[in-house]
């Protein structure tokens, strides 16, 4: 017996010193791992690269935005001991199931499907009048980005033809930069009309988009009245700061809590101190299909399809703003799923009309622009409908910083008049960089020997 004993503690005695050594593995790689990504996030490479499929930083804005193919794929050299519950980590990181992804050769995170499909994945909802200024705002995401996008155009059926005729008139090089696929309006059938009816016409559409395009992993949805002033893969990229529980990211609905709405003025809970705005809203819809949702409507958590209605039901009579309180109540009772980008990436006249009090477009400029309060067909706001007109009547193919950009200079300085006006600065500084950007692309490409025409 006394054998026994001996060949069991030795067992055990092997047993620790072999964990303790595993356990000095891990944590020598996560010390290498933390020293390479704070060597990397020094480094600011130009303006006009084109790898933008990842951030080298947790802060907002383009400081230190891209880096270099090479170094996309750290899960070799970077391991995180951790519990992961979707089993999709950060692009950068892998986690307790690294030694079967290295294994099989391929890992299951949905950053990295983003990584194979170089596309940026782009969902609108187009309703009523709303054509134009919908093709206004494709043509401003198209005008910037460098890499391939897929628009998701969800509209009323007479509006159809309208976007195919439009969009194929677009000359052949633009064309070629960009694939789109119309849908029409759809609700689940037995609470159509209530849906229709909430807020503005098919507004709620948003909501049902991970139901409807299950077959797409990550999604940008944008209101009709967004413009971009920086590539849409600018935005794309903040998937890759997600960490593993968050699935969405949106704006603050207000910066400044004392001219806010929610905080002020909501009969039903919202997020943070003044809740968020859904006209940029971009998901991980793998990770939101299957995630389970706490609530206020039962001890049980729920999954996305099972939690619209109920809360519709209960909240109907204490919401104003449909579908984005709807939201405000999903991610006030399940906070660590959303990510916060600043305001810069949702830049709305509620940001200047009282004065400037958006801190990270002062110091690096607007990258979208939201044009609600219908601020691009009327007199309240010119600085705003200005940039609309200005990119609304930009000719394909021609020089964008004589045909865009000068007149968009002078059209603002007819605006001075009005807070926004004097803040319109913060309109044209990324939209110039984004435009030299653009410029010297086609010089390079020229330069290169392609000689065709490729200027949006």
């Amino acid at each position: 017996m006394r054998c026994y004993f001996h060949a069991f503690f030795l067992c055990a005695v092997f047993t620790f010193c072999s964990l303790l050594y595993v356990l000095s593995k891990v944590a020598s790689s996560l010390e290498e791992g933390e020293e390479q990504s704070s060597v990397r996030n020094r480094r600011v490479p130009h303006r006009s690269s084109h790898d933008a499929g990842h951030l080298l930083r947790k802060g907002p804005g383009l400081l230190g935005l891209r880096q270099p193919e090479n170094e996309l794929d750290r899960c070799k050299s970077l391991s995180v001991s951790y519990w992961n519950p979707y089993w999709r980590l950060p692009a950068d990181v892998c986690g307790v199931n690294c030694l079967l992804e290295s294994t099989l050769g391929e890992r299951p995170d949905s950053a990295v499907k983003a990584h194979r499909d170089e596309r940026s994945h782009l969902a609108v909802v187009a309703c009523g009048p709303r054509l134009e200024e919908t093709l206004t705002m494709m043509k401003s995401a198209v005008l910037f980005s460098q890499k391939p996008l897929h628009f998701y155009i969800f509209a009323e059926d007479n509006l159809h033809e309208g976007f195919r005729h439009s969009l194929d008139s677009w000359p052949s090089t633009v064309q070629t930069k960009f694939k789109f696929t119309l849908y029409s309006i759809t609700f689940p059938k037995e609470n159509a009309n209530e849906w229709k009816k909430l807020f503005k016409p098919c507004a709620s559409q948003r909501l049902f988009l991970p139901l409807i395009l299950k077959e797409v992993d990550s999604l940008l949805y944008v209101d009709t009245d967004i413009l971009f002033l920086n590539p849409v893969e600018d935005i794309w990229a903040l998937l890759s700061q997600f960490n593993s529980s968050q699935l969405a990211a949106m704006a603050p609905e207000h910066e400044e809590p004392r001219i806010g709405w929610y905080n002020r003025f909501a009969r039903h809970p919202y997020y943070g101190k003044t809740g968020i705005n859904s006209g940029v809203m971009l998901m991980n819809m793998t990770r939101l299909r299957e995630k389970l949702f706490k609530n206020d409507l039962t001890t049980v958590a729920l999954h996305w399809e099972q939690i619209l209605m109920p809360l519709l039901q209960k909240y109907k009579l204490n919401i104003t703003w449909g579908d984005q309180d709807l939201l405000n109540i999903i991610f006030h009772h399940n906070p660590e799923s959303l990510y916060m980008f600043p305001c810069q990436w949702n830049y709305r006249p509620d940001h200047c009309m009282y004065g400037s009090n958006c801190q990270q477009a002062e110091q690096e400029g607007v990258f979208i622009l939201h044009g609600n309060r219908g601020v691009y067909h009327n007199d309240k706001q010119p600085a705003f409908r200005a940039v609309y007109e200005a990119i609304q009547k930009y000719p394909f193919g021609e020089n964008m910083e004589a045909l865009l950009l000068e007149p968009l200079e002078e059209s603002l300085q007819a605006a001075t008049h009005t807070y926004c006006g004097r803040a319109s600065h913060t309109f044209t500084r990324s939209l110039k960089q984004s435009v030299t950007s653009v410029q010297q692309d086609v010089t390079q490409r020229r330069q290169s020997g392609h000689h065709i025409d490729v200027t949006p």
